[in-house]
């Protein structure tokens, strides 16, 4: 699916994309969906770049997630995908940056997609451009892996309140401790992602500080781009103490699990 998205006053709105050999030339953000065959060699005419294939984007080099190539610079992240359910997952998102538009290829649906694009279609700067568009994804991204952290965060003190509950209030049976052992390991299984998410973000926000000096971005911008950086990092640092906690959390059930076999072969003894 092909999504171009060209700038009308003081918003951002969704041009029509049924002729692909009459992409409009005012285009700051084209957003690939599962993209065509016809629909790359669209966008490669229309911006003057090589649009990567869903091979090149699973690569795990730096040098092949991170590059200049003819003046375009190519940005490859992980981003979070179905963090609200059972299974979440990671996607692999490439942002293309080519003059001063943002080509986005992506294979799945990360939320901070819908929320930027509802955002500027309801308003955006005078003059919005690829690089602007680039930074309200980026802004999303991380404020979508913070709020993931903080559900995780409130998720594990819950599981860590049953566990050292009480023992007038304990029910010691094999059912309830199998379901605080799965949210366990589902809490554990998120905040690995999570983590791999901001690495990944963190290496792109790393790689686009260095590529702007030469490039005359506007300084609210560089700004940003800092304020990003230390999110990421201290985000990061979060979610390192969440696995942290999590593995003392999960001790600690394996702990109790013994204690009350412990008391149950006692009883046998006895």
């Amino acid at each position: 699916m092909l999504s171009v998205f060209v700038p009308q006053e003081s918003s951002l709105k969704k041009a029509s994309a049924s002729d692909l050999a009459a992409l409009p030339d005012n285009a700051v953000w084209v957003d690939l969906v599962n993209p065509t065959q016809a629909e790359d060699k669209a966008v490669e005419k229309l911006a003057g770049i090589a649009v990567p294939t869903r091979e090149d984007m699973q690569e795990i080099e730096i040098s092949s997630r991170l590059y200049i190539e003819n003046g375009a610079r190519y940005m490859t992240a992980t981003l979070m995908c179905q963090s609200d359910t059972e299974t979440p997952k990671t996607t692999a998102v490439t942002f293309i940056l080519a003059g001063h538009r943002l080509v986005t290829v992506r294979y799945d649906e990360p939320k901070p997609f819908a929320v930027v694009e509802y955002k500027l279609g309801r308003s955006c700067s005078p003059g919005i451009t690829g690089e602007m568009v680039l930074m309200e994804l980026l802004d999303a991204v991380i404020d979508r892996c913070a709020d993931i952290l903080e559900r995780i965060g409130a998720d594990v003190d819950t599981v860590s309140h049953d566990i050292f509950e009480p023992e007038s209030q304990r029910h010691g049976n094999a059912k309830r401790y199998s379901q605080i052992l799965i949210a366990i390991g589902r809490k554990g299984d998120l905040t690995s992602k999570v983590r791999e998410s901001l690495v990944s973000i963190g290496r792109l926000v790393a790689f686009l500080s260095a590529v702007i000096e030469g490039v005359k971005w506007s300084k609210d911008m560089r700004e940003q781009l800092k304020t990003m950086q230390r999110d990421v990092v201290s985000l990061t640092d979060h979610a390192s103490y969440l696995s942290n906690k999590i593995t003392c959390v999960l001790d600690a059930m394996l702990g109790v699990v013994n204690l009350e076999q412990n008391n149950i072969i006692k009883l046998f003894s006895v």
